[in-house]
């Protein structure tokens, strides 16, 4: 299957760089750790007057760059392709981009290997990618955009988070992606709707110090 697999808070631990950045910054200040969040929107857990400061701590330079990793996402996308999916980390830059986008790509080669860079697709509209896709993998409660019926066209899958639990649908972990992968596929060949069925891998050339990686062509 093409599979899209959001970056924040599904391979990089947007959360957990939050609120060590929040709390570096604004030591004393109220906090709101984020795994107890309610909503997906950090400004929701916080009094309006703190908003700018809750933006700023994601919109500095190195924020995207260091975030550490969700425990076995890495390992989990590289199965994925050793599987036969076709895996592409499909992630919505910040409007502050000036940092964001260049971060994103730097995490993808250090955390996944170089080769993994060609497959990163960066869109503030993530709906414009339904009619390619399978699967979308994303914490985000509602992805929403110009096609208004996305979800009718891939297979929205939510990634565990706090604020997603009590939305009906299918979801995962990084423990149960293969299960819930493969349901989805039967579902989607039974019903006629299997954009990209799975193929042969091949090695896919690393950068340095990642190790042996594998890709669909």
């Amino acid at each position: 299957m093409l599979v899209l697999v959001d970056q924040d808070q599904v391979l990089a631990d947007f959360g957990r760089g939050f609120d060590a950045g929040f709390t570096a910054a604004h030591p004393g200040a109220p906090h709101h750790p984020r795994t107890r969040a309610t909503s997906y929107w950090i400004e929701d857990d916080y009094a309006p007057e703190w908003h700018e400061r809750v933006r700023a701590v994601s919109a500095a330079p190195g924020f995207f760059r260091h975030l550490p990793v969700i425990p076995g996402a890495v390992q989990a996308l590289h199965a994925m392709l050793a599987d036969g999916h076709d895996v592409r980390i499909c992630t919505a830059p910040l409007r502050a981009y000036r940092h964001c986008v260049l971060e994103k790509f730097e995490w993808v080669e250090e955390h996944l290997g170089a080769g993994w860079t060609d497959r990163v697709v960066l869109t503030r509209d993530k709906t414009l990618l339904s009619a390619a896709a399978d699967v979308l993998i994303d914490d985000k409660p509602d992805v929403v955009g110009a096609v208004r019926d996305a979800d009718a066209a891939w297979t929205r899958v939510y990634f565990d988070a706090p604020y997603n639990l009590h939305l009906p649908g299918r979801r995962l972990h990084w423990g149960t992606w293969r299960r819930v992968l493969a349901e989805v596929e039967r579902d989607r060949a039974a019903r006629g709707v299997l954009r990209s069925p799975r193929r042969p891998s091949v090695e896919l050339t690393a950068g340095p110090g990642a190790g042996r990686r594998l890709a669909v062509v």
